[in-house]
């Protein structure tokens, strides 16, 4: 038997730490998360006003302020993209950022998403997309996992006509999915079942916020509902809270738990093989990962 070369041991070392780091989510700088910051703000804002609304206000619906919502998510999602590039280059050999690779796998998967989406057609609330978005998210990190939900929204609705008020709407609610799934722990060292289980566990839960987040954009302009489950313009916020949870237990939860069922399934059964691709990809599509080179065997 004879003893390894010293000089190939911190190339190997080197080549499995590298993967190890390539293997994590893009991470988050300052700039990234507080465009990011800003961005979540600005989708609050746009969802909650209706709640503060004067008890003499015509709420008339998101045709008006829609547009104004979407004139600032592009320039803010195009800004969570710059300040990742800039974070990526300016880290060096620390953790990997986006690079031009990077924004061209968002550009697929964007795709991917949007093209998944039909599929399900929205029957009984299932929507293949989100286990996608979920895993990628995952993979990809919170900030790329916040513009690739958006995107993702963006192409579906330019793929099925689905452009409307509603649209910045799904926009900000799916990039908070893909966010959320980014942020969960363990993104470095947890493998196998228990990643494959806190997935699933996070889609269900994710998908049923997804659809109770978006009721929210069109509860309080819906006329003709019972008092009790009806939007009233002047009450408290939390009296208006308790109409809105009674809403969306009345009508929206046969179309999210099926949803989050589904994504469940997905998770569970896809879940190993499309997180080895995309971890194979992102370490495939990184510029930073340093050459290593082992000396000439005698």
């Amino acid at each position: 038997m004879t003893a390894a070369d010293p000089k190939t041991v911190p190339a190997a070392d080197t080549l499995t730490a590298t993967r190890r780091r390539l293997a994590r989510p893009v991470p988050l700088g300052r700039r990234s998360i507080a465009v990011l910051a800003l961005t979540s703000l600005v989708g609050v804002a746009g969802f909650g006003w209706p709640l503060l609304a004067a008890t003499d206000s015509a709420l008339v619906g998101h045709s008006t302020d829609a547009p104004w919502l979407f004139a600032l998510l592009l320039p803010l999602l195009l800004a969570v993209v710059v300040a990742q590039i800039s974070e990526g280059r300016s880290a060096g050999g620390g953790a990997p950022g986006l690079d031009a690779k990077s924004v061209a796998l968002l550009g697929v998967l964007a795709a991917a998403g949007a093209a998944l989406r039909p599929l399900g057609a929205g029957t009984a609330g299932l929507e293949p997309m989100f286990f996608l978005m979920v895993l990628a998210g995952r993979v990809l990190g919170p900030g790329f996992g916040f513009v690739l939900g958006s995107l993702s929204m963006f192409a579906s609705a330019l793929l099925t006509g689905g452009v409307g008020p509603w649209l910045p709407f799904q926009m900000l609610a799916m990039g908070w999915v893909c966010l959320g799934a980014g942020l969960l722990p363990g993104a470095a060292t947890l493998r196998g079942r228990g990643e494959l289980v806190m997935l699933a566990a996070y889609g269900a839960v994710a998908s049923v916020l997804y659809g109770t987040v978006m009721n929210l954009q069109g509860w309080p302009y819906i006329a003709g509902l019972a008092g009790s489950i009806s939007f009233v313009p002047g009450d408290p916020v939390s009296a208006n809270l308790v109409r809105f949870a009674a809403y969306c237990l009345a009508t929206s939860l046969g179309w999210d738990l099926p949803r989050a069922a589904l994504t469940v399934v997905l998770c569970l059964t896809l879940g190993t093989s499309v997180l080895r691709a995309l971890r194979r990809t992102t370490r495939r599509a990184a510029f930073d990962a340093p050459a290593t080179f082992r000396p000439p065997e005698a």
